[in-house]
């Protein structure tokens, strides 16, 4: 099927101008300039035509941190593969990359083929895998060389949560060396762990049991103290490294400091850390906080990681903004924390809302539009092996494309988005512009205000090696 987008502005990392966008197939077969013979000839042949007047056209987003059907504190992330793609498309995302999970003893072969079921003909747009490693051994590290040989060329260590994911300094260094010889990337989240049981212990002991509390055991301290630890091991190894879910203006100072040195390394950042606070959200009244547990937790409003995270985006040194969408739902998930913080499953849902609220960075004058495009999709396809096919709106690439309103509004709330939980952690915010029409591999997803996909619709994609590593 071939369809022309016309009359739209063409957005890109670089730069934007009126174009129109023919589609043949699954690819972009032509960037045409408006009001020309190739454009009318176009046009004439199209078998749809879409007219984007007054909307930006651009690459669908890429969400490059996800955990659908994650097992964690005893039940599952509430989004399956299906329910959290379909609620991915509303929002403009076109791909995700979610993690496989190997905890410590478990096989990672047969870790990464559970994945690949759970995933298998349930997904509504394309998606991709990066590989926890939780345990940390000669059979895994071997199992790495494979893994890069056939397209998952990322793989995550925890620094927390020990007896769960948690790799000690050495096997840190073990994957890391590993990684300097294969190519691949190593994703890091960095916490200290150990540090963090020891207070979160004391503070219980203390009778110090509610939400915020997770917060407050968790000081920024540690996270930029791990993160300084992981760019020590990473240099001592050769290897590139990039941080998930940064939320501390000390592990963006460490961050900074390595890239102003020439280093391999990156760093995320996520919507919740730049919208949310420890004192308005989880320490809302009651339980009600709970709803925003996550790690690295929410900060204070004294922290000034919201000024810091908006900078840093300006400046490259978080290069992407992912959800880490892993979503519980308040009723029997949340509230097996109800007596004890450290119960609560660690987890915000938020891979629907992602384009519209860092688009918000565009409205309040933090981020430039082609910034916007560059840190929700094109970075993302660059940083993990997906681009040219995704990321941008280029003649030969995937035709993952998104129709964005800037005149329209959102409102978020519970009671209107896709994801499987019955609270949201925006509830009430109100966004200038909106995802008018969606298009995924050549399909219209959405259009009209209206789901038009099927699960099913998405591919897996097997990825090369970052094009970011020097």
């Amino acid at each position: 099927m071939t369809t022309l987008i016309k009359n739209g502005t063409v957005v890109s990392a670089t730069g934007r101008h009126e174009a129109d966008v023919l589609i043949d197939g699954e690819k972009i077969a032509a960037i045409l300039q408006p009001g020309t013979s190739a454009a009318d000839s176009a046009e004439s042949g199209a078998e749809k035509v879409i007219d984007a007047t007054g909307k930006y056209i651009v690459p669908g987003g890429i969400d490059c941190h996800t955990h659908m059907e994650l097992p964690f504190g005893g039940t599952f992330a509430s989004d399956t593969f299906e329910i959290g793609t379909r609620a991915a498309a509303w929002g403009g995302t076109t791909t995700i990359i979610d993690f496989a999970v190997q905890k410590h003893e478990e096989n990672v072969r047969e870790c990464l083929d559970s994945w690949f079921a759970k995933a298998e003909g349930e997904c509504a747009i394309d998606y991709a895998f990066h590989m926890i490693l939780g345990g940390v051994d000669d059979a895994a590290l071997k199992e790495m060389d494979a893994l890069v040989d056939e397209g998952i060329t990322s793989f995550k260590l925890f620094m927390a949560y020990p007896g769960v994911f948690y790799s000690d300094d050495g096997q840190i260094l073990k994957v890391m060396q590993k990684a300097s010889e294969n190519g691949a990337m190593i994703c890091m989240h960095a916490e200290n762990g150990i540090a963090i049981d020891v207070i979160a212990e004391q503070a219980a002991a203390r009778g110090q049991t509610d939400p915020v509390y997770h917060g407050i055991t968790r000081p920024p301290r540690l996270e930029g103290e791990a993160t300084n630890r992981a760019i020590q091991l990473a240099l001592v190894a050769g290897a590139p490294v990039y941080f998930v879910h940064l939320s501390a203006s000390e592990a963006l100072e460490r961050v900074a400091e390595a890239r102003n040195e020439g280093h391999n390394v990156y760093a995320e950042t996520c919507p919740q850390y730049l919208y949310l606070n420890l004192e308005d959200h989880l320490g809302a009244p009651g339980f009600a906080g709970a709803g925003y547990v996550c790690s690295p937790p929410l900060r204070t409003k004294e922290h000034t990681h919201h000024k810091d995270l908006w900078r840093g985006l300006r400046t490259n040194d978080l290069a992407i903004v992912s959800t880490d969408h892993c979503p519980f739902c308040m009723k029997e998930q949340k509230e097996l924390g109800l007596e004890d913080f450290r119960a609560i499953p660690n987890g915000i849902g938020g891979v629907e809302h992602r384009m519209d609220l860092i688009y918000q960075g565009v409205v309040m004058g933090e981020l430039s539009l082609e910034r916007w495009v560059e840190t929700c999709s094109t970075t993302p396809a660059r940083m993990f092996g997906l681009y040219p096919q995704k990321g941008v709106i280029a003649a030969g690439s995937d035709a993952d494309i998104v129709l964005y309103d800037p005149n329209a509004k959102t409102h978020i709330s519970v009671d209107t988005h896709h994801m499987s939980m019955d609270y949201s952690a925006y509830e009430g915010f109100d966004i200038d512009g909106h995802v008018d029409t969606v298009i995924s591999r050549g399909k219209v997803l959405i259009e009209d205000g209206a789901y038009h996909g099927a699960k099913g619709d998405g591919r897996y994609l097997r990825r090369g090696l970052s094009s970011y590593l020097i």
